[in-house]
């Protein structure tokens, strides 16, 4: 019976503790068998990309996807610490027939995940994700090529310099980023040379943090997911702009002149609009998860736009914008993908965007960057182990008087983490009185009944 329910893989890719299966190499080196079976079609010379961030386990488990490939009659090319973004682009680029980052993204170092692109630059359909799996799970001997027929590794020495061009492509012609100071955090991951560079290359007085990897500290109190530090720099060097990037770079976070934080919602406000006034937004609308905010919807719909909502995953972003036509998409948390400009979610290709905006309206950007207040929203993540206790009678009819309580005020988000064991509770309405304990009501309900689950019933 064929497999239909995942296990390795999450909502982007397959992440774990490093050295801790399936984050270790045996797993690696079989994901390199599996997917190099399932994507050797055809006579040609078959070449996967490979590319990661800054994280010390990076070195373990480069040379056993490397190995697995190489078995399975796959030339390697290894292009070292890119972002995620810049892996998309190569595989596509060098007319590869499969893209590999190496990267946990926003985690701390103890992580690392794999992630794999097929060859026009879009992450694996959930189809293709079980067609891997099933044959990792199976006889894999059927994969390994003859001794002739082993591929090779090399190492591509212009990687970085492809990227940096492409990046700066984005930004439109004619336009400077002259007598701007920007200040940037690199997350000490995988763009801590591409970012400043580009914004240099730009015309921009750039201020880099986050750019001294040591195999440890990415994303440890910096990037995207701790712009405290981005906001204080802001301020401390009068700067115009602050961006945050995560470790593999495809998330983006804003600091305005203020030091005051621009998410997502924001960031997707502003470049659906400008997009839109310049004529070159497509579908009519937005696409973003779940998690956006109600505030970003009521904007959208004010300024004559429309908005989709796809599950929480920026490649399920990406496949909602290919069936609706939509150019402009994101997640809150910081994703952003501009489907004129990349495959797949790029910050620093965003932050352009960004910039030449702020570049355009010559203003501010507190006024430009905020285009809406959000409603207040309030996110609660509940840990477990075991199976997942949203089924339990007690969960359901705990969600369903939070939702008639909110009624059309509001609304009631709970689901289940794609990279971690967590159950994520999240209300927002006008009242945040209400928002903060319907949460909490929610959440411990839901604390309750894992603690009443099976331990040895995980999923």
């Amino acid at each position: 019976m064929p497999q239909t329910t995942r296990r390795l893989f999450g909502t982007d890719g397959i992440r774990g503790v490093a050295n801790r299966p399936p984050m270790d190499a045996v797993t690696a080196l079989m994901l390199g068998q599996a997917a190099g079976q399932y994507f050797n079609r055809g006579t040609h010379r078959h070449r996967v990309v490979i590319g990661k961030d800054t994280r010390l386990s990076g070195y373990m488990l480069e040379p056993a996807l490397t190995a697995g490939f190489i078995g399975a009659g796959m030339d390697v090319v290894l292009v070292g610490p890119l972002p995620t973004p810049a892996i998309a682009l190569l595989t596509r680029s060098l007319r590869a027939d499969l893209g590999v980052m190496i990267s946990a993204s926003h985690n701390s170092f103890e992580d690392n995940g794999i992630k794999l692109f097929g060859p026009d630059g879009f992450k694996l359909t959930d189809d293709q994700e079980l067609a891997i799996e099933a044959l990792m799970r199976g006889d894999l001997s059927g994969a390994m090529v003859g001794p002739q027929k082993l591929g090779r590794a090399s190492r591509m020495d212009d990687a970085t310099g492809r990227y940096i061009e492409a990046a700066k492509a984005s930004f439109p012609k004619g336009r400077s980023l002259e007598k701007l100071r920007i200040v940037v955090d690199c997350a000490h991951g995988a763009a801590y040379r591409v970012a400043p560079t580009v914004l240099w290359e730009l015309g921009a007085d750039v201020v880099a943090v986050g750019t001294s990897p040591d195999g440890f500290n990415i994303n440890k109190d910096c990037g995207s997911t701790a712009p405290r530090r981005l906001a204080e720099m802001v301020r401390e060097r009068r700067a115009d702009l602050g961006i945050a990037l995560d470790g593999d770079a495809d998330r983006l976070v804003l600091a305005d002149e203020q030091g005051q934080i621009v998410d997502g919602d924001q960031i997707l406000a502003l470049v659906g609009q400008s997009w839109a006034k310049a004529g070159r937004l497509t579908g009519g609308a937005v696409v973003a998860t779940v998690m956006s905010n109600l505030g970003l919807e009521r904007y959208l719909t004010g300024a004559g736009l429309g908005l989709k909502r796809s599950k929480v995953g920026d490649r399920y972003v990406s496949e909602m914008m290919r069936e609706a036509g939509c150019n402009v998409g994101g997640e809150q948390s910081g994703h952003m993908i501009l489907s004129d400009l990349g495959t797949t979610g790029d910050g620093l290709v965003a932050a352009l965007q960004v910039l030449a905006a702020l570049v355009e309206e010559g203003r501010p950007a507190s006024e430009v960057c905020r285009l809406f207040e959000p409603l207040p929203q309030r996110l609660v993540n509940v840990r477990h182990s075991g199976r997942s206790p949203l089924n339990d009678a007690p969960v359901k009819a705990a969600i369903a008087a939070a939702e008639a309580r909110l009624g059309a005020r509001g609304r009631v988000l709970i689901r289940t983490s794609g990279t971690e064991p967590l159950i994520r509770v999240m209300a927002e309405a006008e009242d945040e009185a209400m928002v903060e304990t319907i949460t909490d009501e929610l959440a411990d309900t839901i604390r309750a009944a894992a603690a009443r689950a099976p331990k040895d019933a995980a999923e």
